[in-house]
């Protein structure tokens, strides 16, 4: 299917997300309108000890308007990776690092006018540091069973689509004999112990 894009416009703009308007011709001669909404690249950290524990975090969201019970995320800043951005993330919030992570993919949560591409990480091999939120972040950090984490998806009581589909993703990947991680940290000690 194409589209072609007669007439493009940025029609607002903020540090943190833009909107743009196209007028476009559809296929079958029709002119529409689609406004698109970007927002910076993201990652979104499944932190879990060893003893099977998934830490998350309660926190108000403004554009809810209401608690959000999520995983560990943030957006991808200048000049990292996703990797980068998913261990900074962890240690601003949780207070860890971990040795062991294993890349789950991505998704693109609202694909008809959202462009924003959210990176699903799974870290393992817990070590205490020390949290240092953003200013103003206050976060009730709590951790349950990942069978409960699902149950919570499940019940809707966890309704941020990143964080549903970075716990189903952790989820299934245990369910697998998995070998090796698909990264491993090389600032890591594996030896390390739990949070």
């Amino acid at each position: 299917m194409k589209i072609d894009t007669l007439r493009s416009k940025v029609v607002y703009k903020n540090p943190w997300i833009s909107v743009r308007e196209d007028r476009v011709v559809k296929p079958g001669g029709h002119s529409g309108v689609f406004g698109v909404v970007t927002i910076g690249d993201g990652s979104s950290v499944v932190p879990i000890g060893d003893d099977g524990q998934v830490f998350l975090a309660k926190e108000y969201k403004y554009g809810l308007g209401a608690e959000s019970v999520e995983v560990f995320s943030g957006a991808i800043e200048d000049g990292e990776t996703p990797l980068d951005a998913a261990h900074r993330e962890l240690e601003e919030e949780l207070g860890v690092t971990a040795t062991k992570w294993t890349d789950l993919g991505f998704i693109d949560p609202f694909t008809t006018v959202v462009k924003s591409r959210n990176h699903i990480f799974l870290a393992q091999g817990l070590i205490k540091a020390e949290p240092h939120p953003d200013l103003g972040e206050v976060l009730e950090v709590f951790s349950v069973p990942l069978a409960d984490a699902m149950n919570m998806v499940q019940s809707g009581e966890i309704s941020h689509g990143a964080s549903c589909v970075a716990i189903l993703k952790a989820y299934l990947h245990f369910q697998k004999p998995v070998a090796e991680p698909l990264i491993t940290d090389p600032k890591g000690d594996d030896s390390a112990g739990d949070h």
